[in-house]
């Protein structure tokens, strides 16, 4: 009965360090400026190469549907934490920044923090489930574009956040530190890819490289700065867990036990 009622306080928890500040800054954003477009656009890729995208997204979809079976059947307290993950992911990537001449926009994404907490196999699940919300209910991105935006923001995202936090941590740098460059890391990563899926599609005839270049150039002017603001969230969300429930940090093996001062 003690384990459960902390389960449920930690959940609460962790909602009020992850769902309330986003949700405040979101609903500033929106009451500020209108959201035109997010994530790839519907109907700016090839239908060849948004198939293409697709067959690289569903084995990386069902493998993290396979783990999340595997570790909630041990553990009935993880699909509860994945849902507020996916809610967690779908506030910070609906905070569009529009960039007209790459045909998509910029927006932090949040699976560095989900990558953390949840490992990238599941990671990738909650990225999946907030952008097909997206696509259905809000016009960010599109369904014939899901499986580029899976790929560049839950796939690459994912691991890229995730093997930057372990990597530093495997040197004994600090967890804020850590958690800022794999925030940081996670949103660039993601932004890289997506370039490369944009100019891939629609180059047609022209080279790949100067096309790319244009787009990747195109996307500096906000991303460099949003990067930066993803770093900070995600390592504040880490260090503020760390200092409220360093107990539930060891149980999502984001800590080792003599990490924690539990």
């Amino acid at each position: 009965m003690k384990s459960q009622e902390s389960r449920v306080k930690g959940q609460k928890l962790i909602f009020k360090i992850l769902i309330f500040p986003l949700f405040t800054i979101q609903c500033l954003l929106f009451t500020v400026s209108d959201a035109h477009a997010m994530h790839i656009s519907e109907g700016i890729l090839p239908f060849s190469w948004a198939i293409l995208w697709f067959g690289i997204a569903i084995p990386f979809i069902v493998y993290g549907l396979y783990k999340l079976k595997k570790l909630s059947s041990a553990d009935l307290s993880l699909k509860p934490l994945v849902g507020l993950m996916a809610a967690v992911v779908f506030i910070i990537s609906c905070m569009p920044v529009p960039v007209p001449f790459a045909g998509t926009c910029s927006h932090p994404c949040g699976t560095g923090i989900s990558g953390i907490l949840l490992g990238p196999a599941i990671s990738v699940l909650v990225a999946s489930a907030a952008l097909l919300i997206q696509a259905l209910f809000l016009a960010h991105g599109g369904l014939s574009t899901l499986g580029a935006n899976i790929v560049s923001m839950g796939i690459t995202g994912s691991l890229v956040g995730y093997i930057t936090f372990k990597f530093l941590r495997a040197f004994k740098i600090k967890l804020s530190i850590a958690g800022f460059m794999a925030g940081l890391f996670a949103d660039w990563a993601t932004y890289f890819t997506t370039s490369v899926e944009l100019a891939s599609g629609i180059k047609g005839d022209s080279p790949f490289m100067p096309l790319f270049s244009k787009i990747l150039i195109a996307f500096i002017p906000t991303q460099l700065p949003l990067g930066i603001l993803e770093g900070a969230m995600t390592a504040g969300m880490v260090v503020l867990l760390y200092k409220k429930r360093p107990d539930l940090l060891v149980k999502m093996r984001v800590l080792k036990p003599e990490e924690a001062k539990i």
